[in-house]
C-alpha cells in the first residue's frame, strides 16, 4: 500500500508555533506552504541570501554555521518541530548563517507574505511568534555570556546542565548532534571535547554512551563548574 502524502496543514498542526492555532488559521497559512526535501550536506540557504520566508523542520536536522578560523563553526542545530530563519525575515536583511542539511530532511517553507497577512489577522499567532523569538534571544544571550566568561570545561558543563533542565539529582540527556558538531558549537576541537567528557566520566559525574549522557548529580556537576578548572 502506498504511503499517504501528509498535507501541509496536518504537518503544521504538529509544530509548536502553529499547534494552538485554530484550523482555519492553519489552513490559510498552509495554502501558501511548500515542502522542501534536502539530502545530507545540501544547502537550504547561503549566508548573504535574501530571506523570503522561514522554515520548519518536519524531520531531520539542519545545521546553522558561520565561517571560523578552523572552518565552518556550528552555531545551532535545528531538529524536528522547530523553525529557523524568522529573525532575518522580520529584519528584511540577508541571512548571517549558512543553513545546510545535517541529515536527510523534510522542511516546510512558509513565505513571508503569508506570515505577515496572518500576523495582521490573528493576534494569537503574533503572540506566539514574539514569544518564540524572545525565547531564542534569551537562549542566545545565555550562551554568549557563558562562552565569554567560562573555560572550555565550564562551557561544556553549562551546555549539559541546560540540556538536562534540572538543578539537582540525576538526569539523562540525548545530544541532538554528533560530538564533532557539539565541539564546533562550543568552540572546541573534537579531541578537546572528548578529553573533557572523559575527565568528567572518570570523576563519575557523568556516564557517556554515544549521544546519550547520564548525569549522576546535576548539583555536583554545577559545583565543579562554579569552582572552575583553569582553561580546561
Amino acid at each position: 500500500m502506498a504511503r499517504r502524502e501528509v498535507a501541509a496543514h496536518e504537518l503544521l498542526a504538529n509544530v509548536a508555533l502553529f499547534k494552538q492555532l485554530d484550523a482555519a488559521s492553519r489552513a490559510r497559512i498552509a495554502a501558501h506552504v511548500s515542502k522542501l526535501r534536502r539530502r545530507r550536506g545540501e544547502h537550504v540557504f547561503h549566508r548573504g541570501d535574501a530571506p523570503t520566508g522561514f522554515f520548519v523542520v518536519v524531520y531531520g536536522e539542519i545545521a546553522l554555521t558561520v565561517p571560523g578560523a578552523r572552518g565552518p563553526r556550528l552555531t545551532g542545530l535545528v531538529g524536528a518541530g522547530r523553525s529557523f530563519g524568522e529573525p532575518m525575515m522580520f529584519l528584511n536583511k540577508p541571512y548571517i548563517v549558512d543553513a545546510r542539511a545535517h541529515t536527510d530532511a523534510l522542511l516546510l517553507f512558509v513565505p513571508k507574505d503569508a506570515v505577515f497577512a496572518e500576523l495582521e489577522r490573528n493576534p494569537a499567532f503574533a503572540h506566539r511568534m514574539i514569544a518564540g523569538l524572545a525565547a531564542r534571544i534569551e537562549a542566545l544571550v545565555h550562551e554568549l555570556d557563558a562562552q565569554a566568561r567560562g573555560s572550555a570545561r565550564e562551557r561544556l558543563i553549562d551546555h549539559l546542565l541546560r540540556a538536562a533542565g534540572v538543578r539537582d539529582g540525576a538526569a539523562v540527556i540525548e545530544l541532538p548532534t554528533t560530538k564533532v558538531a557539539l565541539a564546533s558549537q562550543l568552540g572546541l576541537t573534537a579531541e578537546h571535547l572528548s578529553r573533557l567528557l572523559r575527565d568528567l566520566a572518570e570523576r563519575e559525574l557523568i556516564r557517556v554512551d554515544g549521544r546519550r549522557i547520564a548525569i549522576a548529580d546535576a548539583a555536583a556537576l554545577a559545583r565543579v563548574r562554579r569552582r572552575g578548572s583553569g582553561n580546561g
